[in-house]
């Protein structure tokens, strides 16, 4: 369970580059300075020790933040101490790419599940699981009690899946679909439009990048 629900929502979005700054770090460290870490993440340290005030994790002044006990504060934060189950809907290039992506089982996160509606993938294996139909999703989120809905279907379909992941009772959606899904009660809902990433990029290609300020 998460032990504070008034974390401000971009400092949330912040805690797991702080928990990936963490890796990066050799791994006989016993401390890490808010400094340290706002050099890996690229904000400033005083950012960091806002944002990490939240967790009750002050630091020690000359040591900095303790590396294990930081570690498992932003752990518990994210949900990610017990594991959470996830399920893909859309096996297509995508889908496929992020059913084999071994990541997600590293940060505590468990695919359970991958449903498609094409006959041609039914039935197909995956990182060792087999593609279903998704008439049989809600079996799945009953018996594995799954947490997270990961969507990567066509934009055409991907509001009727978002609605189907509700009714199964997920709380949390990942959508990959170039589709802005309508915001349902209750429901936390991120999406990560690929396209509309180059694009951003491709504005900062010719501009020069913006000092962080202090």
């Amino acid at each position: 369970m998460k032990n504070n629900t008034n974390i401000p929502p971009a400092t949330v979005q912040r805690l797991p580059l702080y928990l990936q700054c963490l890796d990066q770090i050799d791994t006989n460290s016993v401390g890490i300075s808010s400094k340290k870490i706002a050099e890996i993440a690229k904000v400033n340290d005083a950012q960091v020790r806002r944002d990490l005030s939240y967790l009750g994790t002050l630091g020690t002044r000359g040591v900095g933040y303790d590396v294990i006990t930081l570690r498992k504060q932003l752990e518990l934060e994210l949900g990610l101490v017990d594991g959470l189950s996830a399920i893909i809907i859309g096996i297509g290039n995508l889908g496929s790419a992020l059913a084999e992506y071994g990541g997600f089982k590293e940060k505590g996160f468990k695919i359970v599940g991958l449903f498609d509606e094409d006959p041609k993938k039914l039935n197909k294996q995956i990182a060792g699981l087999t593609v279903n139909p998704i008439s049989k999703m809600k079996d799945v989120c009953e018996k594995y009690n799954v947490a997270i809905g990961i969507i990567a279907t066509p934009e055409e379909v991907a509001e009727e899946i978002a609605d189907k992941l509700v009714d199964c009772g997920i709380k949390s959606i990942l959508n990959f679909a170039p589709a802005m899904l309508k915001n349902k009660p209750g429901i936390q809902i991120r999406s990560v439009d690929l396209s509309q990433e180059l694009q951003i990029l491709s504005y900062y290609l010719d501009r020069k990048p913006l000092k962080v300020s202090e």
